[in-house]
């Protein structure tokens, strides 16, 4: 349990910052880009969360070359991501499929510009292996920790409206996977709802059962989130469009070597060898298209977060998307086959 607590609490850093509530600006149209020789000496400033993206981009080798820096910084979920990037303190990050609903009904200053098939595998609804629990049917009136936001909190709220129950038939425990690891251990809360790496880690290390999954229930999602800021900026602008590139080639690499990937992941981030490649195995994101049905999803989840009460109002989600990369994107999507 201590090295659980401990891999937790090293690799849950929160980097916080405050969401404005001022009108969303409308997309602007894309800056030309310039060339990549003119990049020298700029530093993008990346969100992780769990040393994913930046052990992914390091181990294939993707970031060989490139004519920028790069600095990355661990965050314990998506919104905290949302917020820093709103706040000027990060310009890119990948999220769930749940933090950019948030931050657009919080008029965030970020835009999703880049989408990924995670499958939804590795996001579970679990509880206490001999828990009488059977199905989210059996939730009515237990509490549910989960990170606010996140996207086991939207596929918490699917899985409920799925089973004919509302937001406000359970109690929702808002608390980050650290804090959510500690209350479900200690049965202060009934139910935990979480993603990989951290079911894979449960699954692994505690007594746990899986009640649930997102696979074919939500999107399963993931999705890359720039700041206005770095997408108004000619230069940034330009080293995202090639980031984005270097990350599709680094999915790419992983996909075809998952059990050499699944390795250096877990030296990366301090997980077991067993951890790493089941939580690897099942929820390595695949770059996709912002399709029109993807996008539609999304709203169809803001609108349900909303009709709950979790959120004050649905935002019109198509205007915190931006396709200025899908072109040279679309050669470097996967099947998920």
């Amino acid at each position: 349990m201590s090295r659980f607590v401990t891999v937790l609490v090293l690799l849950g850093l929160v980097l916080t910052g405050c969401v404005s509530r001022e009108d969303a600006a409308d997309s602007r149209d894309a800056p030309a880009e310039v060339p990549l020789s003119e990049l020298s000496g700029l530093t993008l400033n990346v969100g992780d969360q769990k040393g994913g993206t930046e052990a992914l981009l390091r181990a294939s080798g993707a970031l060989d070359g490139a004519p920028y820096a790069i600095s990355f910084s661990t965050f314990t979920s998506g919104p905290p991501q949302i917020e820093a990037a709103t706040a000027g303190k990060i310009d890119f990050a990948i999220t769930g499929n749940t933090p950019p609903i948030f931050g657009a009904a919080s008029n965030a200053k970020v835009k999703v510009v880049s989408a990924y098939d995670g499958g939804g595998q590795g996001d579970q609804i679990l509880v206490p292996a001999d828990s009488p629990i059977q199905s989210v049917a059996d939730l009515r009136g237990k509490s549910i920790a989960v990170a606010k936001g996140s996207s086991a909190h939207g596929h918490t709220l699917v899985q409920l409206n799925k089973a004919g129950l509302q937001a406000s038939d359970v109690k929702l425990v808002f608390l980050q996977p650290a804090d959510a690891l500690s209350a479900f251990t200690q049965h202060r809360v009934d139910v935990w709802a979480v993603w990989d790496p951290y079911t894979a880690q449960a699954e692994n290390e505690l007594p746990v059962r899986s009640i649930a999954r997102a696979t074919g229930v939500t999107n399963g999602a993931g999705f890359g989130i720039a700041s206005d800021a770095a997408l108004a900026d000619p230069k940034r602008n330009t080293a995202l469009s090639d980031l984005l590139q270097r990350y599709a080639k680094a999915v790419r690499w992983a996909n075809d070597n998952r059990e050499q990937w699944a390795r250096r992941y877990g030296e990366e981030v301090g997980l077991d060898p067993k951890v790493a490649s089941l939580a690897q195995g099942r929820s390595l994101r695949l770059p996709t298209d912002l399709s029109d049905e993807l996008i539609g999803s999304e709203q169809d989840m803001a609108d349900l977060f909303a009709e709950s009460g979790q959120i004050a109002a649905a935002p019109d989600f198509a205007r915190w998307v931006d396709r200025r990369y899908t072109d040279v994107l679309k050669p470097l999507y996967l099947d998920r086959s």
